[in-house]
C-alpha cells in the first residue's frame, strides 16, 4: 500500500509544470499545516520561507522525541517536511500569512497557512481540528450554530488578504479545515470567488441548512472537490451537497480520518466505487439524531460535555490523557453537580443516539437482504430463461 509519502518518493522529482497540481499535492499542504509553524512562518504576507528553511528551523526548535510524545493523530505532519525538502516539486514552495488562533472564552480553534507554488497559484491551507479541546467543541458547535468564530475567521482570512490577488487560488483542508475551506470560498468577497479555481475538502463536514441555501454556496459548489475515506465518520457530519469521491485507507473504522493512511497510485487517489456500509449507517444514524434534537438542546448537550471534558484544567487532549484519573474523576464530578434537567437531557440524547444508530442499521440490513433476494430471483429467472431457450434450440 503507498500513500502520501511513497508519492512522494515516486514523484517528488517531477515539477509542477510537467505534471500539473493534483488531489495528492492538495492533501500534503492539508496535512503539512497541522505542524506548529509559530515563530517560523511569517504572519505577515510580504515575506515569505521556502519550506526547506521551515524545516531547518522547525526541526532546530524541536526535537522529533517531543513531537512523538503528542497524543494527536496529525502529529506527523512534520515529518512529511522529510521528503518535501528532497523533491524538485516542493521544496522551493514558499509559505507565508501563518495564524495560530485559540481562544476558550471565544471558543475558536482557527489555523491557516498560504502557499505560494512554482506553477504561479496561491494554495491557501486551513488547518483542521488539533489537540484542543477547544478546537473539537468547535467542530460540535457547527450542529446548533449558523457560523463559527472559526468560520468567520476563514472568510474574514480571504478577504483581508487577496483582494488585490491576481493569480488563480485554490483553497483547501483536511477535516474541520476543509469545513473553513469551503465556507470561506463561499462567503467570500465574490471578486475573490471568482479567482478560486478549486476547493479541496478533504474528510470535511458539512453545514447546516442555512449555508447550504446561500447564494455563495450554491455558486462554489461546482469547484468544490470532496474526498472522504470509504468508510468516513467526519465527512458525513450534518449536511453537505457534493459529488464524493471515496479514497481507501490501511485504517479502519474512525481511523480512516487519518490522511496519512489515504492511498495513492501514481498522481491520484486510489479511489473505490461506492461509500462503505459502516459509514452509511453512520450518516443516516446521525441525520435521524441530530432531527429529533432543537439547537437548545443541542447546545446545553454540548456545553456540559466539554464542561466535563475540561474540569480537570486540561485545554488539549495530551493534558486530558496525561491528567489520567484526575481527568475521568473530575468530569464525573461535573456531571453529578449537573442540574436534574440537564442529567436528563444528557442521558435522553445519548439514548437518542442508540435508537438512531439501531434504526439506521436494521434499514440497511433491510436494504441489503431486499437486494440480495432481488438478485437471487432474477438469477434464477434468467437461468430458467436460458434453458428454455436451450430446450427450443435457440
Amino acid at each position: 500500500m503507498a500513500n502520501m509519502e511513497d508519492y512522494l518518493d515516486w514523484r517528488g522529482d517531477i515539477t509542477f509544470d510537467v505534471d500539473p497540481f493534483n488531489e495528492v499535492d492538495n492533501l500534503i499542504l492539508s496535512e503539512l499545516v497541522y505542524t506548529d509553524f509559530g515563530g517560523i512562518v511569517p504572519k505577515e504576507f510580504d515575506k515569505s520561507i521556502t519550506i526547506s528553511d521551515a524545516h531547518k528551523m522547525f526541526f532546530d526548535k524541536y526535537t522529533e522525541e517531543e513531537i512523538m510524545k503528542q497524543v494527536s493523530s496529525v502529529k506527523v505532519a512534520p515529518f512529511i517536511m522529510h521528503r518535501l525538502i528532497e523533491s524538485k516539486r516542493f521544496k522551493d514552495v514558499k509559505l507565508y500569512g501563518y495564524v495560530n488562533e485559540i481562544s476558550n472564552e471565544d471558543q475558536i480553534q482557527f489555523s491557516v497557512m498560504t502557499c505560494e507554488l512554482p506553477d504561479n497559484t496561491i494554495y491557501v491551507a486551513y488547518r483542521g481540528t488539533d489537540n484542543s479541546l477547544i478546537g473539537w467543541k468547535e467542530d460540535f458547535n457547527m450542529s446548533f450554530v449558523y457560523e463559527t468564530p472559526g468560520q468567520k475567521q476563514a472568510a474574514l482570512y480571504l478577504n483581508q488578504n487577496f483582494q488585490n490577488e491576481n493569480r488563480p487560488i485554490r483553497v483547501g483542508g483536511h477535516s474541520k479545515g476543509g469545513n473553513f475551506a469551503v465556507f470561506a470560498s463561499a462567503f467570500c468577497n465574490p471578486k475573490i470567488q471568482d479567482k478560486i479555481i478549486e476547493v479541496y475538502s478533504n474528510d470535511g463536514p458539512g453545514f447546516r441548512k442555512e449555508v447550504l441555501e446561500a447564494e455563495g454556496y450554491k455558486k462554489i459548489l461546482p469547484k468544490v472537490v470532496s474526498t472522504l475515506p470509504e468508510q468516513s465518520v467526519v465527512g458525513v457530519l450534518l449536511g453537505n451537497q457534493y459529488n464524493h469521491h471515496f479514497v481507501k485507507s490501511s485504517n479502519s473504522g474512525l481511523m480512516q480520518h487519518d490522511a496519512m493512511s489515504w492511498q495513492v497510485k501514481r498522481n491520484t487517489f486510489e479511489f473505490v466505487d461506492n461509500q462503505g456500509n459502516n459509514s452509511a449507517i453512520m450518516e443516516d444514524s446521525l441525520k435521524m439524531w441530530l432531527s429529533d434534537l432543537d439547537d437548545e438542546k443541542r447546545k446545553r448537550f454540548v456545553d456540559l460535555l466539554f464542561d466535563s471534558l475540561m474540569a480537570s484544567g486540561a485545554n488539549t487532549t495530551d493534558e486530558y490523557v496525561k491528567n489520567g484519573i484526575k481527568s475521568l474523576s473530575e468530569g464525573m464530578k461535573t456531571l453529578k453537580d449537573a442540574t436534574a434537567e440537564d442529567k436528563k437531557l444528557f442521558i435522553e440524547v445519548f439514548k437518542k443516539l442508540g435508537s438512531s444508530i439501531g434504526a439506521s442499521t436494521k434499514e440497511k440490513i433491510q436494504e441489503q437482504w431486499s437486494s440480495n433476494v432481488k438478485g437471487f430471483v432474477n438469477g434464477i429467472k434468467e437461468s430458467k430463461a436460458e434453458k428454455i431457450a436451450e430446450l427450443k434450440g435457440e
